[in-house]
C-alpha cells in the first residue's frame, strides 16, 4: 500500500517538474524571440538646419541706417518707425543693457552675438508695429525664437526697472497735469484719456453725431 502511494507521489512530482520545465522554456523562447516583443522604435528627430545669418552685417546695417553720425534715416523717419524719439530709444537701450542678456556676448565658437541695439530694435519694432517675430529676420538677422526671447526679457527688464516710476497708478496731481495738458493741446477741457470717451459731437465722426442725436444733445 505504501509502495503504491509513494509511486503515485513520485509520478505527480515528475509531472509537475515537467510542466515547470515546459513553462520555463516557453518564457525563454518568448524573451529571446524579437518578434514576440518588438522593440519600440525611437522617433528620429530632425536636426535643425543652421542658418548663417551674418549677425555682424545686420548690426552694421542697423547702425548705418539709424545710429551713425550721419544716419541714412533722419529723426522724423526714426520717430515714425520706432514710435519714439531716437534719444529716448538710446536711453532705454542703455538702461536695459544692465541686464546681461542684452549685452553683446560671444557664442561657443567665438563669434560675436547680437548687439543691444539689435535686440532692443526688434522688440520695439514688434511692439510699435505689431509685427510677427520673424518679420525682421532678413533685416536684423535675428531668428524668430531669439526675437521672442528678447521680447520676454525686455518686458521683464522694463517692469523691473521702471515699474516704480512709470507703471504706477496716477495720483491726483498727475490727473490734473494730464487734464491741463489735453486742454491746452487739444482744446477739450476734462479730457483725461481717449477722445472717444468724451461724448463730443464731431462732424467728421458719424458715430459721435449719432450718439449726440440719441442723447438729445
Amino acid at each position: 500500500m505504501s509502495s503504491s502511494s509513494s509511486s503515485h507521489e513520485d509520478e505527480r512530482r515528475a509531472h509537475e517538474f515537467s510542466n515547470l520545465v515546459q513553462e520555463f522554456n516557453q518564457i525563454v523562447q518568448a524573451i529571446g524571440d524579437p518578434d514576440a516583443h518588438p522593440r519600440r522604435r525611437r522617433r528620429k528627430v530632425a536636426k535643425k538646419a543652421y542658418i548663417h545669418r551674418d549677425r555682424e552685417a545686420g548690426a552694421l546695417r542697423l547702425h548705418t541706417n539709424y545710429f551713425a553720425e550721419n544716419p541714412v534715416y533722419l529723426d522724423n523717419v526714426f520717430r515714425r518707425r520706432f514710435r519714439m524719439r531716437r534719444a529716448l530709444f538710446l536711453c532705454i537701450v542703455n538702461v536695459v543693457a544692465s541686464d546681461p542678456y542684452f549685452q553683446q556676448r560671444t557664442d561657443a565658437l567665438g563669434r560675436p552675438g547680437f548687439t543691444p541695439l539689435q535686440k532692443c530694435t526688434v522688440v520695439i519694432r514688434m511692439l510699435a508695429n505689431g509685427g510677427a517675430a520673424d518679420q525682421y529676420d532678413e533685416y536684423l538677422r535675428i531668428a524668430e525664437s531669439t526675437s521672442l526671447e528678447c521680447l520676454r526679457r525686455f518686458c521683464r527688464a522694463i517692469i523691473h526697472l521702471f515699474s516704480a516710476e512709470y507703471l504706477r497708478r496716477p495720483t491726483s496731481a498727475d490727473c490734473q497735469q494730464l487734464l491741463a495738458m489735453h486742454e491746452a493741446k487739444h482744446g477739450f477741457p476734462g479730457m483725461l484719456g481717449s477722445l472717444d470717451c468724451m461724448h463730443w459731437p464731431w462732424k467728421n465722426c458719424q458715430t459721435a453725431w449719432q450718439d449726440a442725436y440719441t442723447r438729445g444733445d
